[in-house]
């Protein structure tokens, strides 16, 4: 089955700058969407960017211009995702959780409207 693994997460003061990995295995990338969603306590978990095999990433409204979202993909059939966060805010805290899907979930450039697999999570504390 396919398996998710995020690192990266940390504490940073307001202003910076990180960047989460996310290891994917067993993923058939070139027809899979790959996506970071975060979760902040006591709220919904939300998409905040999308890579497709195709096209141009995609951003919820908040992150834009300050996220950036890219993948790797390598020879021993594993894809690596990340997300490039700068201008860090407080809001920005959450739980970051990466995502796999068909990309018929990303298409027209919106974020997942369905996930198939999750990591696990990695935290982020912005303060």
């Amino acid at each position: 089955h396919v398996q998710l693994v995020e690192s990266g997460g940390d504490s940073v003061q307001a202003g910076g700058s990180l960047i989460l990995s996310c290891v994917a295995r067993r993923l058939l990338a070139s027809t899979s969407c790959l996506a970071w969603f975060r979760q902040a306590p006591g709220k919904e978990r939300e998409g905040i960017a999308a890579v497709r095999p195709n096209g141009p990433p995609s951003y919820e409204e908040s992150v834009k211009g300050r996220f950036i979202i890219s993948r790797v993909i390598s020879g021993n059939a594993e894809t690596t995702l990340y997300l490039q966060m700068s201008r860090l805010k407080p809001e920005d805290s959450a739980m970051y959780y990466c995502a796999a899907t068909e990309d018929w979930h990303c298409r027209d450039g919106r974020l997942p409207d369905f996930v198939a697999y999750w990591g696990q999570g990695t935290q982020v504390t912005v303060s």
